[in-house]
């Protein structure tokens, strides 16, 4: 068959690696390339002529033309184009939540650039506690955390962080005992 490599991995992902006849996948079955219209009958190979079809369903059929592409290839299609909208949908939200999350860091990063004029958190910090503690807190309570820090640490950055974090943790080890009945982590 003179149909690409790449030419059939195409037909195979927008037909869902599935054979449009009898409706197995790989690793069940080898997949191919078939014609809807034959090259014997003078068929091209533009994908539009092209279809996924098994070893076995391929070679049964032969050189005989289709007279339409199976009704299952083409619900295979709006299944594909389905989980393909899903798929995007999802991104969106994905990086709605992302740049929610850029936000936040950004407002508790504020709190302790107001008490430190001209010092701002460490990138790695940023990205991993404070995001840490997003996690786990609402916002506002991280916020007041990082206040009560830098107050009660004014004169040292480092142990205003180091304090913002220790404020976090107990934070959320308190709302961990509460929602386990008092027992910390354990679970009975």
């Amino acid at each position: 068959m003179s149909v690409s490599k790449k030419t059939r991995f195409e037909v195979f992902k927008r037909d869902g690696f599935r054979c449009a006849y009898c409706g197995r996948t790989p690793p069940e079955i080898v997949l191919e390339v078939d014609h809807v219209d034959p090259k014997y009958n003078g068929g091209s190979d533009s994908i539009d002529n092209l279809l996924s079809a098994c070893f076995d369903c391929n070679r049964g059929k032969k050189h005989v033309p289709l007279d339409k592409i199976p009704g299952t290839l083409s619900e295979n299609i709006e299944v594909i184009r389905e989980r393909e909208e899903q798929i995007s949908e999802h991104q969106k939200l994905l990086d709605s939540i992302e740049r929610r999350v850029k936000r936040d860091i950004k407002d508790v990063c504020k709190a302790f650039k107001d008490a430190f004029l001209n010092y701002t958190l460490k990138p790695k910090f940023q990205q991993v506690s404070i995001r840490e503690f997003l996690e786990h807190l609402p916002k506002d309570e991280v916020i007041a955390a990082m206040r009560q820090a830098t107050m009660k640490r004014y004169d040292d950055r480092d142990a205003a962080a180091k304090y913002f974090c220790g404020i976090c943790w107990q934070k959320i080890k308190r709302d961990r005992r509460g929602r386990n009945g008092g027992h910390g982590d354990e679970i009975f």
